[in-house]
C-alpha cells in the first residue's frame, strides 16, 4: 500500500484528488494521512468526499475513514466498471 502525507506542500486537497485518480487507474491502494493539515479546518471537506464516493460507485472501492473532517483515509480500488462507457 502507497503511503501519502497529505500536508506536503501546500497541504489542500489535490494530492488527495490526484491520489485517487492515479490508484484507481494503476488500481493499487493507498492510505493518506494529515489531509489538509495546514489548512485553518483540516481534513476532508464535502468536495473530497463527493471524489471518494463517486470513485466507491464507479470502480466498487472498499474505503475508510471517509467523513467530513477525517484526517486520514484508506482507498482500495476495485475493477473499473464496463458499463460506464469510458474504458
Amino acid at each position: 500500500m502507497i503511503e501519502l502525507d497529505g500536508s506536503y506542500k501546500e497541504g489542500g486537497g489535490q494530492i488527495l484528488r490526484t491520489a485517487l485518480a492515479l490508484s484507481t487507474l494503476m488500481n493499487e491502494p493507498f492510505e493518506i494521512s494529515d489531509i489538509r493539515k495546514n489548512r485553518p479546518q483540516p481534513g476532508l471537506k464535502n468536495q473530497h468526499l463527493f471524489c471518494v464516493r463517486a470513485l466507491e460507485k464507479l470502480c466498487s472501492a472498499k474505503i475508510e475513514n471517509a467523513f467530513l473532517g477525517s484526517d486520514n483515509l484508506r482507498y482500495f480500488p476495485g475493477k473499473i466498471c464496463e458499463y460506464c462507457g469510458w474504458f
